[in-house]
């Protein structure tokens, strides 16, 4: 009864016979075990313990040769080592070990390409690779000690000879085919199949994962090389999972899909992202993110400037091309880091479409990361996007600072929750503001003076610095008598036609004149300069005093923040 059986296994055996797909692998040939896969796809097995010629140029004077020695059995050999013959030059060889012989010393390699005899040889924990230009023409070598393998980018019409340009070229007898195998070779392959099924394991090459590369290159010459093999020797050694690493550097040449694993963070791995080769987050980096439902980290904030960070991978995963993504103002685009594929927009409080408001006692920044809309679009393929992300800060105070006019000026630094700035008092004797007034300084009765307040730090697009009231007494005290009052109500003293404002709400600095003079009635003494200041929030509130003539008003209180602050400059005579 079995023979009937094998005869009709070899019947659809006969109907179906091995492909040879010419050209399919491109100029790629394969030395692993005994089996040779040629340019073409032809597969033939070496029997004997010789040396062959896999590729030869004779206009190059080069020769690539392969030594076939046997291992647990006689009757089957291995491709052992490989030599690249020069006609002129030291030879070299590729060992077991991955060990590199020029001209016959040993050479260390590393990852790094060293050149010996025009011969670009580099190592890895993959095995060793030699790349030699031929007329013009690029060779590429691979031998990791099982496996040889020749990728050759030549052009068309270029010659050469071989094993490699045809498998079944040899005048050794020892030589059989696997592709053109007799119906009782079929019958013996069946049998084994039939009672063996650990052969059936060489078809895993059709299946997933190997199978999205079965249209690039065909696996049924490395499967019938895989079976011939495993016919005759034993699935020991790894000798099966060498026909798959065969088969899958095979298929790392000639897979037209970019390898994307060199240039992904580490954060991040080569995977298909909506059927593309490109770099994906890892799961448990990734999970920080997406358990929250985000693109990204939190807003990092300071001062009056703001930032957030995309995670690129996470992006590709969402179908969001960063180039579309922009913040309000459509020019203020990300910027991607080129090593980590983080995405980082940033902005201030006066810049990028930027809304800031007012909440009690916050100032708060907002923007949003949104795509890209442009009217001529007739269509678009990408998801929208609108990623808000704001700031809060507390509105800044002055504080009580008393300067004294024997200084040629004062800073003086100040913080209130989030911001840091600097608060500076000076007087001139001229309008430019070039004259500073100091300890040596005369200052004569019915003489100009310019005062000066001025901040460092406070974003003038926020807040502006009103002065509020000065006035001069006679004494240390601001609230002694007699006074004299300069500004009321942010204006000036309409009675005292000397006294003019300058700038008073419009920025974070303003300043004043008047001239000089001293209290009636009493011995000379010190003249104490008194001001009181306010900031001004700007959203929502007109900051410059209303001074205008006979409509002067006094100023809704509605905008000030904090307790006023009180400066004082004492002039001795």
């Amino acid at each position: 009864m079995l023979r009937p059986l094998l005869f009709l296994f070899a019947f659809g055996l006969k109907l179906s016979p091995v492909s040879i797909f010419a050209g399919v692998h491109g100029n790629l040939c394969t030395v692993t075990g005994p089996s040779v896969i040629d340019i073409s796809g032809n597969v033939n097995s070496v029997s004997d313990r010789c040396e062959y010629t896999l590729l030869q140029d004779q206009s190059a004077g080069f020769t690539l040769k392969a030594n076939f020695l046997e291992r647990r059995r006689r009757d089957v050999s291995f491709v052992d080592s490989l030599t690249l013959d020069f006609s002129e030059g030291a030879d070299i060889q590729l060992l077991q070990g991955q060990m590199v012989m020029v001209g016959g010393s040993p050479v260390t390699l590393s990852g790094s390409v060293q050149t010996f005899n025009g011969v670009g040889l580099s190592k890895d924990q993959t095995g060793v690779t030699a790349n030699i230009s031929l007329n013009g023409s690029s060779v590429s070598v691979f031998f990791d000690g099982t496996t040889a393998q020749i990728y050759m980018d030549v052009p068309v019409g270029y010659t050469f000879t071989g094993l490699c340009a045809d498998s079944s070229s040899s005048s050794s007898s020892r030589l059989s085919s696997d592709s053109r195998t007799s119906i009782n070779d079929h019958l013996f392959n069946v049998f084994f199949v039939l009672l063996f099924p650990a052969l059936n394991r060489c078809g895993v090459l059709s299946a997933a994962p190997f199978s999205s590369c079965n249209i690039h290159v065909d696996p049924e010459p490395y499967m019938a090389a895989c079976r011939s093999t495993l016919n005759k020797y034993p699935a020991v050694d790894g000798l099966r999972c060498q026909f798959l690493k065969a088969y899958a550097k095979a298929c790392q040449k000639n897979h037209p899909e970019p390898i994307c694993q060199d240039k992904c963070s580490d954060h991040e791995f080569c995977g298909d992202i909506h059927g593309n080769t490109d770099c994906r987050c890892r799961a448990i980096y990734a999970s920080q993110y997406t358990e929250q439902n985000r693109l990204g980290g939190p807003t990092v904030c300071k001062d009056n400037t703001a930032s957030l960070t995309l995670v690129g991978c996470l992006l590709k995963e969402n179908g969001i091309d960063y180039n579309h993504l922009h913040l309000n103002d459509k020019t203020c685009t990300g910027v991607m880091d080129p090593e980590s594929h983080m995405l980082e927009f940033s902005f201030s409080s006066d810049s990028c479409g930027t809304e800031v408001m007012t909440n009690n006692s916050q100032v708060i920044f907002t923007n949003a990361v949104v795509t890209r809309n442009s009217s001529s679009d007739l269509i678009t393929r990408q998801d929208k996007v609108y990623i808000e992300f704001s700031c809060s800060h507390p509105a800044p105070e002055l504080q009580n600072v008393a300067f004294n006019i024997l200084d040629n000026s004062v800073k003086v630094f100040l913080q209130s929750g989030e911001w840091h700035y600097s608060l500076t008092m000076k007087a001139y004797s001229d309008a430019a503001q070039t004259q500073l007034l100091g300890p040596k300084s005369d200052v004569r009765l019915n003489q100009k003076i310019w005062i000066v307040l001025e901040t460092e730090g406070l974003d003038a697009e926020v807040v502006s610095v009103v002065t509020d009231s000065c006035w001069a007494t006679s004494d240390e005290s601001p609230t002694s008598v007699p006074r004299y009052d300069l500004i009321t109500d942010g204006c000036a003293n309409t009675a005292d036609g000397t006294v003019q404002v300058m700038g008073n709400g419009q920025g974070t600095s303003n300043s004043f004149s008047f001239n000089m003079f001293e209290f009636s009635g009493k011995e000379p003494s010190e003249v104490y300069l008194h001001c009181q200041l306010q900031l001004c929030l700007n959203k929502n509130n007109i900051c410059e005093p209303g001074c205008s003539g006979s409509a002067r008003r006094r100023r809704s209180l509605r905008y000030r923040r904090g307790a006023p602050a009180l400066i004082s400059m004492v002039w001795t005579p």
